[in-house]
C-alpha cells in the first residue's frame, strides 16, 4: 500500500469589486473578513489534528458571478484536502477543478441555506504529478445595478 502524503490547500474568498489605477491595470486584493479568517483557522486546526499540512493559503477579493481561477502544481499519489471558504452573504458556490488535459476531475456547488453553505471542502488524489486548474465562482445575494451610458 502507498503511503499518502496529506497537503491542505486553503483559498479563501470574498465578495467585492476588483480594485483598478489610473491605467486600468487590475490589482487582487486580499481578504480581510474577521469571520472568514476565524472559520479558516478553525478548519485549519482541525485538518492538521488529522495529519495535513497547509501547503498553500491564499485569500483573495471575488466579483460575483466571476470565476476566479487558481493554478496549482500537484503531485502524483499525494492526497490533497481543499478548502475555500467563500463571503457568507452570498447565495451560491461552486467550485470546479480541471487537470492539465483540461477535463474536469472535481465539481461541488452549495448554496447559503446549506449548513456549510459557505465551505466547499473536497480531497484529491492526482494520478499525474502536473498543474490542475481550480474554478471557484459564487453569487451574491444583491442583484446587480444597471448603468446607462
Amino acid at each position: 500500500m502507498k503511503n499518502h502524503i496529506f497537503h491542505t490547500l486553503f483559498f479563501i474568498f470574498l465578495l467585492t469589486g476588483f480594485t483598478a489605477s489610473a491605467q486600468k491595470v487590475i490589482r487582487q486584493q486580499p481578504c480581510t473578513s474577521p469571520t472568514i479568517i476565524q472559520q479558516a483557522d478553525s478548519i485549519r486546526v482541525l485538518l492538521e489534528k488529522q495529519g495535513f499540512t497547509v501547503v498553500k493559503e491564499a485569500s483573495m477579493q471575488m466579483v460575483s458571478e466571476y470565476e476566479m481561477p487558481v493554478i496549482v502544481p500537484l503531485t502524483e499519489g499525494s492526497w490533497y484536502q481543499f478548502v475555500f471558504i467563500g463571503d457568507v452573504s452570498s447565495k451560491l458556490y461552486e467550485v470546479r477543478m480541471y487537470d492539465w488535459n483540461e477535463r474536469q476531475v472535481v465539481y461541488q456547488k452549495k448554496y447559503w441555506g446549506d449548513v456549510d453553505g459557505n465551505v466547499i471542502s473536497y480531497s484529491y488524489i492526482p494520478k499525474f504529478t502536473e498543474f490542475h486548474m481550480i474554478k471557484p465562482v459564487q453569487v451574491n445575494k444583491k442583484k446587480k445595478k444597471c448603468a446607462a451610458t
